[in-house]
């Protein structure tokens, strides 16, 4: 991100433009002094803009950056025209040129990032920001109101501007295409959740009757009730039905795995279905996994270590030390909820078709002869090793040590 920064303005000069006056926001007003000594001393005029949004009303908190006074304005939510009316009708109240430059920011939520493509069509720069980053009282009960947090929001993002790198974090924003790509697993991942409920409410049902051997597909399930007239009519009919809900769940889920499958295997034309094929080169990673990962992280996303891969999938530890007191808190469980978990089930997989692997031997030596309970804190650790080696795979293609590849049959 790039910080609008330059050498201070003493004053104007013949011939010079008012438009964008470098100062000193500690020139202007010794308040907004602070302790922080990554602050840049001197300050483009920029107006910063903070949205909070609801369902019905988005609330604006708008300021220049070098100056104390700010703008508190109402909008109807998803009203662009009227949010650039607000806008320049800041700029003229707060004495700014018409030409100075407008950050908006607001919250990663409910919009997405329609706001951010929006905005950025409109010729203004954009920050969507990661709602965890931002700071909170800690007291038992604080007020909370969308007016608090928009001139929250709005305090950090004048500190960010004026040189705090960590008063904010970005969310990285994927372009609409990559965004697509995610439609097809995660729809495929709610159809089957939704198959789910309805096979334990079937089973739940019957289980109070005493049955216990229960068909999980539609077909046999009619069979099976066929077979047991001494169920009650009303009950009968409740499970017939449900029986035709989970026939109806099955062919969505079909097509959309038949549809996973074709633009990995015949297009390969994104670099999202590129990864993916890549990754299923690997024993133990089938279709679906692979299309999640790609779509959720390494189809769009560039690390520059393994730090931040770890970062991004929230498996990174939480050390608490205080005084004498220290204690891991676990993994942060900060990233991306999708790829974790299935970075976690491939894990067991991983030791299952890859057993001849340096992570595999890794994870033998040091948790396999220990009860179940440090085998599941090590396959949490085994997760950020492996999401680390399928990172090098699909950027530089170094295939993890030890593991078995598919062949061109397979």
């Amino acid at each position: 991100m790039q910080h609008l920064a330059g050498k201070p303005d003493l004053g104007y000069k013949e011939n010079s433009q008012p438009t964008l006056i470098l100062r000193n926001p500690t020139m202007i007003n010794p308040m907004l002094q602070t302790n922080d000594t990554t602050t840049s001393p001197a300050t483009v005029a920029v107006l910063l803009v903070a949205i909070e949004m609801s369902l019905k009303t988005w609330r604006l908190v708008m300021g220049a950056q070098n100056q104390v006074r700010r703008r508190v304005k109402t909008v109807d939510g998803g009203d662009y025209a009227a949010l650039h009316q607000e806008v320049m009708e800041a700029k003229e109240r707060l004495q700014l040129p018409a030409d100075t430059p407008v950050i908006f920011c607001y919250e990663a939520g409910r919009d997405g990032f329609f706001p951010y493509r929006r905005l950025e069509e409109m010729g203004f720069q954009v920050w969507v920001i990661d709602s965890a980053s931002i700071e909170v009282s800690r007291k038992q009960r604080r007020a909370k109101s969308d007016g608090i947090d928009a001139e929250k929001l709005w305090e950090l993002m004048r500190r960010k501007t004026g040189g705090e790198q960590r008063a904010l974090r970005m969310v990285h924003v994927p372009s609409v295409e990559e965004e697509d790509q995610r439609w097809l697993p995660r729809e495929r991942e709610a159809l089957w959740h939704e198959r789910q409920q309805v096979r334990n409410r079937i089973e739940s049902l019957l289980f109070g009757q005493g049955y216990r051997e229960i068909p999980r597909h539609t077909a046999p399930l009619t069979v099976w009730l066929d077979a047991h007239p001494d169920i009650q009519p009303q009950l009968r009919e409740r499970v017939r039905r449900d029986g035709e809900r989970l026939a109806l769940l099955d062919k969505p889920i079909q097509e959309t795995e038949k549809a996973l499958r074709q633009q990995v295997l015949q297009e390969r034309k994104t670099e999202i279905a590129r990864v993916a094929a890549a990754l299923m080169g690997l024993c133990g990673i089938g279709l679906i996994g692979a299309w999640v990962l790609a779509s959720e992280l390494f189809g769009w996303r560039t690390f520059r270590n393994r730090r931040e891969v770890g970062a991004a999938l929230g498996l990174t530890p939480t050390p608490y030390s205080s005084g004498q007191e220290e204690h891991e808190q676990g993994i942060s469980k900060a990233g991306n909820q999708r790829a974790r978990a299935l970075l976690v089930e491939w894990s067991w997989l991983w030791l299952r078709y890859q057993p001849d692997s340096a992570l595999t031997r890794w994870f033998q030596e040091r948790f396999a002869g220990h009860g179940k309970r440090l085998r599941r804190i090590g396959i949490v650790a085994l997760a950020r090793r492996l999401a680390v080696a399928l990172w090098r795979y699909v950027t530089q293609g170094v295939v993890p040590e030890g593991a078995t590849q598919k062949t061109v049959t397979a």
